[in-house]
């Protein structure tokens, strides 16, 4: 039975992958030329302007020879131009295939050696329409009439805007400074911590960033706009906060939230994964993205998400949706990052975990069983979790809700919160800064619950549908199993029979429990702590 099921789950990613690009495959796969070197640390030098909409500059690239090659592969979307790639004072040749540009170097790179490309660049980058949702620039004005200007890319590209080793694989080790010209009289904030900032006497003001982490490509980001600057600090961490001026006073109200949803996260996860780059929220003309230690805020100051409570519990407009979700990225994405976008579920599950962390922290745990179990309605169950890998192909938008759910099933299958806190606490600790993919969580979580999870991730995260509970009446006993795609799956669940709590250990055999009700009315099963459907046969 494995064989036919794990047969027809490849049948079917080969048919999805077929309906993939060459274009798709230059920016998901690792090709040779792009695991032939690691990139070590990338340093922007634009200049923007929000009038025309342009971007003009070079990014220099550091990296270290992995195998020795004679070409390598930048990317940067078609659109945008290739002034030149300069190496040694000298220009590289190069080829543009789609988004992807191949560069050849006069002779072979040495295996171990560290080398720099300058590569100068320049165009009119993607609008986006849909921010953040499709990628792309936000040139917009804010109620002053002055330029705002913002950028989100996740899925969709870094090299949408700047030339960069585009996969998920490769952060720069050690980090990039951002340095972004702008008309004076405006301030670009990026992430890090501002180094300084010069006047170029030419109707431009440069503002200089630097991070000293490994950072996602996508979390490399510019903000543009007449900001207004509000300090603060959080047992040494230092909090920045840049706001549209006319918005300063809201945002000192609004952000008090902060405070409270980094103890709870620290407590919960570590800590704050970047602290010799600050913690910082940047107002944007679009609702966030999280931008790692410049988070992007455009909530517009309201409670839940857009003034919304996703959940529909009442609990999520307790706080500010944007706040929190996009800082339990800091952990979970930023920190921890997939290495293929297929694998994104790394990301969201966990972060959409995180508000509900937040709010037992600040509530209690009823409450946060109401808000996680509020968000069952917002699952699909259309297609996997998991993406197609190397096509730069995302998975269904379950990964949020479904990931969440899933996490929380978790909690309640080890049945043992001490244990789970500290497995959880360890999961974000052990990884931290690093790139890893789902059977790297899985085989964590196997050996830290003691535990056979996988069957149990697969069903979540491979399948569309979510385990079914089946139920039926023989006699004077109750008869379960489960039903399910993944082969040997095996679960605990909790019954409640005329108001007694029983654990069954479940599988996809059938077993019994002596019981002496005649129907199901008395019987439930604790729904808020297991992510199943039940079917009363």
């Amino acid at each position: 039975m494995k064989y036919f099921v794990y047969t027809a789950l490849l049948l079917c990613t080969s048919a999805a992958f077929a309906q993939y690009t060459h274009k798709d495959s230059l920016q998901g796969s690792l090709r040779p030329e792009r695991t032939s070197y690691d990139v070590q640390h990338y340093g922007l030098d634009i200049t923007i302007d929000p009038a025309k909409k342009t971007i003009r500059g070079f990014n220099d690239i550091d990296f270290k020879v992995v195998e020795a090659t004679a070409k390598i592969q930048v990317d940067l979307f078609e659109n945008m131009g290739v002034d030149s790639i300069v190496f040694n004072k000298k220009k590289l040749q190069y080829k543009r295939d789609s988004d992807a540009v191949f560069i050849t170097f006069p002779a072979m790179l040495a295996k171990g050696t560290s080398q720099t490309i300058r590569f100068y660049y320049s165009g009119t980058p993607v609008i986006a329409k849909r921010a953040p949702w499709d990628g792309g620039f936000v040139f917009t004005k804010d109620k002053a009439g002055k330029p705002w200007v913002g950028v989100a890319v996740q899925g969709t590209g870094a090299s949408l805007w700047y030339p960069v080793k585009d996969h998920q694989t490769d952060e720069p080790d050690k980090g990039a400074t951002i340095k972004v010209a702008v008309p004076n009289g405006l301030m670009n904030v990026s992430n890090g911590r501002l180094t300084g900032s010069t006047d170029l006497k030419n109707g431009y003001t440069r503002w200089d960033w630097e991070v000293k982490s490994p950072i996602n490509n996508y979390d490399i980001t510019v903000n543009i706009a007449d900001y207004a600057h509000i300090h603060d600090e959080l047992d040494g961490l230092s909090l920045d906060y840049y706001v549209l001026k006319a918005n300063e006073e809201k945002a000192k109200k609004q952000f008090t939230q902060v405070k409270p949803m980094l103890q709870c996260f620290q407590k919960k996860f570590g800590p704050y994964p970047f602290t010799q780059d600050g913690y910082k929220l940047v107002e944007t003309p679009y609702l966030g993205m999280e931008h790692q230690s410049a988070i992007a805020y455009g909530n517009n100051y309201k409670m839940g998400y857009m003034g919304n409570d996703l959940s529909g519990s009442g609990v999520g407009m307790t706080f500010d949706y944007i706040i929190i979700h996009e800082s339990g990225h800091e952990w979970f994405g930023n920190s921890i990052t997939s290495k293929d976008i297929a694998d994104m579920w790394i990301h969201e599950g966990f972060t959409t975990y995180s508000e509900c962390v937040y709010v037992e922290c600040n509530y209690s745990y009823a409450q946060a069983m109401r808000y996680i179990n509020g968000e069952r309605s917002a699952v699909r169950n259309d297609k996997p979790v998991i993406g197609v890998f190397g096509v730069n192909k995302e998975g269904s938008g379950d990964m949020y809700f479904k990931g969440a759910l899933m996490l929380n099933t978790m909690r309640h299958i080890v049945n043992d919160d001490d244990k789970w806190w500290k497995i959880i606490y360890n999961y974000a600790t052990t990884f931290k800064h690093q790139v890893i993919d789902t059977k790297t969580v899985v085989d964590f979580f196997n050996k830290e619950t003691g535990l056979k999870l996988t069957p149990v991730f697969n069903q979540y995260l491979r399948y569309t549908e979510i385990p079914i509970l089946q139920l039926k009446l023989n006699g004077k006993n109750i008869e379960y199993k489960w039903q399910t795609g993944e082969p040997d799956f095996a679960m605990p669940v909790e019954l409640v029979v005329e108001g007694k709590t029983i654990r069954l250990n479940a599988t996809n055999a059938w077993q019994k429990l002596p019981a002496t009700v005649t129907n199901f009315d008395n019987v439930a099963v604790a729904n808020e702590k297991f992510y199943v459907k039940v079917q009363y046969l």
